[in-house]
């Protein structure tokens, strides 16, 4: 009887940068881990490598003033719409500055009390002492008189005057409107850029019309020129800070190289590992109240072995339900059966509630994700084992 489930490793690799082999790298340590730690490779085991170094070692960088000049092909009235850009100095700041290099004023829309993902802009409590709700408007003036003073628990920064001050220096005007409609921008300006992430389309079908200009992030930098393949999927969503005028996008040859190091690992250890690109994981903090999930999806490329959805019976459900009655072998036996019988899909069934029918992909990516952590540990790479077994395999 094997009496562990599932295995996860944070795999150290060499520091990757620019130009780099990277399923080279990838699996070589790997190798040289499982040699290491005496471990081996077994079927449906999982790579998970995290996609900055995938976007790393394909130099895929931006400069600020390639998203100025793009913005002003798009955009040519000088007065630009920002709407809903999440509250962060290594996701969105450094789009910002570009945006600010390509035009004279910005109009910013802000949601509240935070904004998508969680990042408080004032003190909720205070908004709702002043009467407020969360159907109103809140001006620039207003907010400057009841929640100025207001700064982030975490960064300790007031990010509507960090983004004030980042613009300003830029020699470019901006001013704040704090609203959870975002029509509310049409009273300033018709052209506009929606800055939301995972509500992006929403944003953007309610602004449209004939009379407006609006783009959102995903359509910023997402073309093919000669020098540079930009993220056509993504543009720049996905993004984050390298330098203060650098930005290193989303990866862009995320399948190739998932199927590179699937093939590659087959090769060397004669078993059919599933591989994956991961990002943010797709989990919410319960004190800060921030969901992690800055980029546009957990993971922007996988092996085909990692579609789909989990599909797993509650155990407890079944030992205090159905199998009430058994105890000790019996109920061991009795439950095996159950798995190894179960419906293709338990949608919907009581044997499968409290389990999390969430993406494959999701669900292994927030795992790694909060293996490798976004610090010094030095293990982009993650393998996962026996992800895929349960109870009945034992």
């Amino acid at each position: 009887m094997r009496n562990v489930g599932t295995v996860v490793r944070g795999i150290r690799t060499p520091i990757i940068k620019k130009g780099d082999d990277l399923v080279n790298i990838v699996t070589k340590s790997l190798i040289d881990a499982s040699k290491s730690e005496n471990f081996k490779f077994n079927n449906r085991d999982v790579i998970a490598i995290t996609e900055a170094v995938v976007a790393i070692s394909e130099n895929n960088y931006v400069h600020i003033n390639d998203i100025a000049n793009d913005i002003r092909k798009k955009i040519k009235s000088g007065h630009i719409g920002l709407v809903y850009p999440i509250l962060s100095r290594n996701r969105f700041s450094i789009i910002l500055k570009g945006i600010a290099r390509s035009c004279n004023k910005i109009t910013m829309l802000l949601s509240f009390p935070s904004d998508e993902v969680g990042n408080s802009i004032m003190d909720e409590d205070k908004l709702y002492e002043l009467e407020y709700n969360l159907g109103d408007t809140i001006s620039e003036e207003e907010y400057n008189n009841k929640f100025k003073d207001y700064k982030h628990p975490f960064t300790g920064i007031n990010m509507v005057e960090f983004y004030k001050k980042l613009v300003n220096e830029e020699n470019c005007e901006i001013n704040f409107i704090f609203a959870n409609n975002p029509k509310k921008i049409l009273d300033f300006t018709n052209d506009i850029i929606c800055c939301d992430i995972h509500s992006r389309e929403r944003t953007k079908n309610l602004l449209l019309s004939e009379n407006n200009n609006v783009y959102d992030l995903t359509e910023i930098l997402n073309e093919k020129n000669n020098n540079h393949g930009y993220h056509l999927q993504y543009g720049l969503l996905g993004s984050n800070k390298s330098t203060e005028e650098i930005l290193k996008l989303f990866p862009r040859t995320g399948e190739k190289i998932v199927l590179e190091v699937q093939k590659k690992m087959q090769y060397l250890t004669k078993k059919k590992i599933e591989v994956m690109i991961y990002g943010d994981g797709a989990f919410k903090d319960p004190n800060g109240g921030i969901w992690e999930l800055a980029d546009p999806v957990v993971s922007p490329a996988f092996t085909e072995g990692l579609n789909g959805h989990p599909n797993e019976i509650k155990l407890k459900y079944m030992a205090d339900n159905k199998f009430s009655n058994l105890k000790g072998d019996a109920l061991n036996k009795a439950i095996k059966e159950e798995i190894k019988n179960k419906n293709y899909n338990l949608t919907g069934c009581m044997e499968s509630q409290g389990t999390t029918p969430r993406k494959i992909t999701d669900l292994i990516g927030s795992l790694a994700d909060l293996t490798s952590g976004s610090g010094d540990k030095g293990t982009p790479v993650i393998l996962i084992q026996n992800y895929f077994d349960s109870y009945a395999d034992n």
